[in-house]
């Protein structure tokens, strides 16, 4: 059987990547795109593009009907940093959207649904480092509370109801190729820019703040080998656990000043994302993924980092 797989938020960060490596894992025709907003030239013309508020349940089971996906990947949402300057709608998007979509995938009997976690899930009382698969977890960000809900949803339809629903808590994730989304990582995106830019850059989080991490390559590998492993192989239906390089922007601005020796750091004072930053994880324990589907990372810090300075350069 053939599949038909919609990416719902297909212009975000890791929709417009996911999007691409999709059409290319099947055919063009097979992936449909959708957003609320219009998307580049090459999305919008390499296959079939929709626009679609994943609000909009009357829109959405319209989506359905036409195209009656095997596959659905729900990537439309608020991060955290801007997620806390509009609590009600990041709370409204995160939760009603994912809400919608298990509903109408239960409706139309959709195979598969993934919708991304993410290690705002955790909080201030979730162990530190090497944080485990199952521990306390008391986000304080309407972001993480949001993820935290959406992950219980997630495990609900699957006990429930038989949803074949997965998920992964995603780091920070790190991309050469589009603008970063609003997300308290955001800065090991932006200092690659103005490293190669300005040769400085302003940390808006402290020396010391320890974040876990992912390159898109990554990132976007894991997620669909999750997709494409067999059913009886996903242990885990609330999110897994996804691991890749863990560090510091000291840590990152040493390993840019190999290949930009004159690149300085320095930091700003008082910036809210610092309180989320450190109410995260430093480090992840994934090995249940590595288990269950045999997860495994392709990028370290020096990788990623020669990686994301030569494609910027180009």
């Amino acid at each position: 059987m053939s599949e038909k797989i919609l990416v719902l938020g297909s212009n975000g960060q890791i929709g417009t990547e996911l999007v691409t490596a999709l059409r290319k894992a099947y055919t063009n025709d097979d992936v449909v795109a959708c957003d609320i907003r219009r998307p580049d030239y090459e999305i919008k013309n390499a296959g079939p593009f929709e626009f679609v508020n994943v609000l909009d349940k009357e829109i959405l089971k319209e989506i359905f009907l036409k195209y009656k996906p095997t596959q659905v990947y729900l990537l439309a949402a608020l991060l955290s940093a801007t997620g806390e300057q509009n609590p009600k709608l990041a709370w409204d998007l995160n939760m009603n959207g994912l809400l919608n979509v298990l509903d109408l995938a239960l409706a139309f009997k959709t195979a598969k649904v993934y919708w991304p976690s993410s290690i705002a899930a955790f909080g201030p009382n979730s162990p530190k480092d090497q944080t485990p698969q199952f521990c306390t977890m008391d986000p304080n960000t309407v972001y993480g509370i949001s993820k935290l809900a959406g992950e219980r949803w997630c495990e609900y339809y699957y006990q429930k109801y038989n949803l074949d629903v997965r998920s992964i808590r995603y780091p920070g994730l790190i991309s050469w190729k589009a603008a970063p989304g609003g997300g308290t990582t955001d800065y090991a995106i932006h200092i690659f820019h103005d490293a190669l830019k300005k040769g400085s850059y302003a940390s808006f989080l402290s020396a010391e703040t320890e974040l876990p991490m992912m390159y898109m390559e990554d990132a976007i590998r894991g997620t669909i080998e999750l997709m494409d492993a067999p059913a009886d192989q996903i242990q885990i239906r609330s999110s897994y656990n996804f691991a890749g390089v863990s560090f510091t922007p000291d840590v990152l601005a040493a390993e840019i000043r190999k290949h930009i020796p004159q690149f300085k750091l320095t930091y700003s004072e008082h910036d809210p994302r610092q309180a989320i930053a450190d109410s995260w994880p430093r480090s992840i324990d994934d090995s249940q993924a590595r288990t269950d589907w045999n997860w495994k990372p392709g990028f370290d810090l020096a990788k990623m980092t020669e990686d994301m300075l030569s494609n910027l350069k180009k």
